[in-house]
């Protein structure tokens, strides 16, 4: 029986480990909390961070791992390429492991290649933030160097109000892993993601989602909708440079998950990840609009084998998150009646009666989703919103 790791077992997780099981493998999960759910499931449960690189790389000797991989979470990526590197099996090299979770060297790679980025400076420290700022003449957008899921992203919209400025630094770099932020230009126009397969260096686009945030300042992301409304030449320059992406940063074999803001200059890289992309896109939306599973293909990529990444049909599908006031949770009503809508396949809630509902500054404090699937983009969305306004959710003050 073929061993796969997979790092984390928090519920983003739980598709790899169950489709791992479904395929035959042995599954050797590991994460540092005892009680995540993924270890409901899992063969093999190690309490160990997955950032631990080390204590990673002797666990994946002592049980002669085939493959490792993680599903929508960006700072495993390093041990995984350290694991690889190790064991010699698939998975990204730590060159790319680093460009693919450190912002800075992430736009200055692919500057350095020629894919499109924003104007961006890297700071260290209060005085070269106050520099930076200083070469913009309109918006910006603060935020950590090396973290993700919205987490100390700004926007100044007043490059003279002092205050915000101040702010913003604050609040950017309180989110920095290493404390280094990047202030760039801010990108107007509609924003994209691009989940893409890497097998021996080919790179396939397997679909184009459309998102939709809450906007100025934070920009948190509130819903996915593919396949995508732009129109078609457009979605050829974003193939074209998500593509270009992928390759300077040197994904061989594994996935991508490309963000793309489609500016009045064409396409640009907000962000790219080595690995597939979260909020359900890749482990519900795609396969729902596609047929294409990409958590299978990951999987079988990571062992060495070729998946089958051949789009079976032509769907759509969408999600659209809860938003909701600021308190507590107190009641949720009409969940079955909107689950019998039509269109409708998943109705979650990541959060319980009695606890606390804040406001939405990154995507940990969304509350649930609704996932739907129809035949075009507009009606699942459509599906996804008469749903929720089906569902009753009572939230009292503090």
């Amino acid at each position: 029986m073929k061993k796969i790791m997979i790092l984390g077992a928090s519920i983003l997780q739980l598709p790899a480990i169950r489709k791992a099981k479904d395929m035959g493998l042995k599954t050797i999960v590991v994460d540092m909390d005892k009680n995540a759910i993924g270890f409901k499931e899992a063969d093999v449960c190690l309490y160990i961070s997955t950032i631990d690189i080390d204590s990673v790389v002797e666990a994946a000797k002592k049980y002669q791992i085939d493959g490792i991989i993680t599903l929508a979470s960006d700072m495993p990526m390093r041990t995984i390429a350290r694991v690889a590197k190790e064991l010699n099996i698939v998975g990204i090299t730590e060159d790319t492991a680093f460009k693919a979770t450190n912002k800075v060297s992430m736009r200055t790679c692919l500057k350095e290649n020629d894919v499109p980025v924003p104007t961006f400076y890297r700071v260290k420290n209060e005085e070269e933030y106050k520099n930076a700022i200083r070469g913009f003449q309109s918006k910006l957008i603060v935020k950590p160097a090396d973290n993700s899921g919205s987490r100390g992203v700004f926007l100044i919209e007043d490059i003279h109000d002092e205050a915000v400025i101040k702010y913003a630094y604050e609040y950017s770099r309180k989110y920095s892993r290493s404390g280094e932020i990047i202030v760039e230009d801010y990108m107007e126009g509609p924003e994209v993601s691009v989940e893409t397969l890497s097998i021996n260096g080919e790179v396939s686009v397997i679909a184009i989602t459309d998102k939709l945030t809450t906007g100025a300042p934070r920009f948190v992301e509130m819903g996915h909708s593919e396949p995508s409304k732009l129109e078609r030449g457009i979605q050829e320059q974003i193939r074209d440079v998500a593509k270009r992406a992928v390759k300077a940063i040197g994904i061989e074999n594994g996935p991508s998950h490309t963000e793309i803001k489609v500016t009045k200059d064409g396409p640009k890289i907000v962000e790219i990840g080595a690995r597939l992309g979260g909020d359900n896109i890749t482990t519900s939306l795609v396969p729902l609009s596609t047929g294409v599973n990409m958590v299978e293909c990951c999987i079988r990529i990571a062992l060495g084998e070729k998946p089958d990444i051949e789009q079976k049909f032509h769907k759509s599908s969408a999600i659209r998150y809860f938003d909701t006031p600021v308190g507590i949770l107190k009641d949720i009503e009409g969940i079955e009646e909107a689950k019998k809508l039509d269109g409708i396949k998943q109705i979650s809630f990541t959060k319980n009666i009695g606890d606390k509902v804040g406001i939405i500054l990154s995507s940990v404090d969304r509350i649930g989703f609704v996932i739907a699937q129809d035949e075009t983009t507009e009606k699942a969305i459509k599906d996804c919103e008469e749903a929720i306004k089906r569902i009753l959710i009572t939230v009292e003050d503090k």
